[in-house]
């Protein structure tokens, strides 16, 4: 760790060790970035003075208790980990997050240009940024090597070849499926925003529902007929561990979900298939080559903390280059700084051909796979149903102009 104590001296000294002694609060995820994050306090403490009280807590008991906690109005919690685009415009609607531009603004050796353009967008709420991204996910696609060279196919580079090489490569009779992905009701739609995207639409723009538009009724038309024709049985009952089981199986010639799936897909103990399975990019659809980019992880400032400088001395630390380096290259987490994606060093622990798909996803990267609104949930539920009708092959449009009445019904609620 001697090689990073100069830059973090020096930062320590131009804030005047003013935090130094303080003592502060991380609520924190179990997850394998936050263990990370563990394994660095000793330095942090040791370089800063700061002493850190690190609490770590499953997902739905870390929003629990977040949640609680500040609309309590307590000063407990000055650090905290959230899944951004769950709460951030929730906590930028309540008031329970500091806007870290304030910091970010005056400190260009912090290079805040480095993170992917998807991930900004994730985790800032009309300009205000409510935490500084920790890790990524994109969408790409698993695909079994030696079924694609039997076919004599290649990873598809567009919506037409995905199609082309879906069909080439299905064949039930067999119990194998060309085109694998979730069909499960509010599950699916991280997974079809991606499509979305490609056909050139979004779930809504400057508060207008776009759910009952040509782009969106081309997209679900297309998401449904892949896995209504070369798709597994079952498939509304499937999210990602459903559909991730039926590729591990072998009975997957292409999976297409998260990228952070990639060390189950790729373990020989939990997939059949791991040592001939590959990796390739997103493809392109009819009018743009966007696939959603987000931040999985976050870390923000609570708005009541009482040690903001000392907070974020911590945030900067565990979230510039150096430690960004050791999170991703020791811990082969997907870290959302570019720049590690050229270093040796950031990627000794990752397979070449998935470094590839998701370096080349960030600068296309779209920031939300979700509807951006506080009632995220609501909303899945009532966007998927067209997309399930698609899926048995019905007539989805009447579905699709209700789905997006009922949608602006809860965009209208939060202007």
């Amino acid at each position: 760790m001697k090689k990073f104590l100069a830059p973090v001296l020096a930062f320590c000294l131009l804030a005047g060790m003013a935090s130094a002694g303080q003592s502060i609060r991380f609520v924190a995820s179990v997850s394998p970035v936050a263990d990370a994050i563990r394994a660095l306090l000793p330095d942090f403490e040791k370089e800063t003075g700061i002493t850190v009280e690190m609490e770590q807590l499953g997902n739905e008991q870390l929003s629990q208790k977040l949640t609680v906690e500040f609309a309590s109005g307590g000063s407990g919690i000055d650090v905290f980990m959230i899944r951004p685009l769950d709460e951030a415009r929730m906590l930028k609607r309540n008031g329970w997050a500091v806007d870290l531009s304030k910091w970010l603004k005056d400190d260009a050796d912090y290079d805040f240009a480095d993170y992917s353009e998807g991930s900004i967008q994730c985790t800032s709420v009309d300009g205000f940024q409510t935490s500084i991204p920790l890790i990524n996910e994109c969408q790409v696609i698993y695909y079994r090597k030696d079924v694609f060279e039997k076919a004599g196919v290649q990873p598809p580079k567009t919506f037409e070849e995905l199609e082309k090489v879906a069909a080439a490569v299905t064949d039930k009779s067999n119990e194998r499926y060309g085109f694998v992905s979730r069909g499960a009701r509010n599950a699916l739609i991280t997974q079809f925003s991606s499509y979305l995207y490609g056909f050139g639409g979004d779930f809504s723009k400057d508060g207008q529902a776009l759910m009952d538009t040509p782009e969106a009724h081309a997209a679900i038309d297309y998401y449904g007929r892949m896995l209504r024709l070369y798709g597994p049985e079952g498939v509304h009952n499937m999210s990602w561990p459903q559909a991730a089981a039926i590729f591990q199986q072998g009975k997957g010639a292409m999976y297409i979900d998260a990228s952070s799936q990639y060390p189950s897909m790729l373990d020989p103990t939990k997939s059949s298939v791991a040592d001939v399975t590959g990796v390739a990019m997103f493809p392109a659809g009819p009018t743009a080559h966007a696939v959603y980019d987000i931040t999985a992880w976050a870390i923000g400032i609570y708005s009541n903390s009482q040690n903001q400088d000392a907070a974020w001395q911590f945030v900067r630390y565990m979230t510039d280059k150096d430690r960004t380096l050791i999170l991703q290259g020791e811990y082969a987490n997907q870290c959302a700084r570019m720049s590690i994606y050229n270093s040796p060093e950031g990627i000794k622990k990752l397979p070449a051909d998935w470094v590839k798909a998701v370096s080349e996803t960030g600068p296309i990267g779209v920031g939300h796979d979700r509807p951006q609104l506080t009632a995220v949930a609501q909303a899945r539920d009532i966007l998927s149903e067209p997309v399930t009708l698609s899926i048995d092959g019905k007539d989805f449009k009447g579905a699709a102009a209700r789905a997006n009445q009922r949608f602006q019904e809860l965009l209208d609620r939060e202007k």
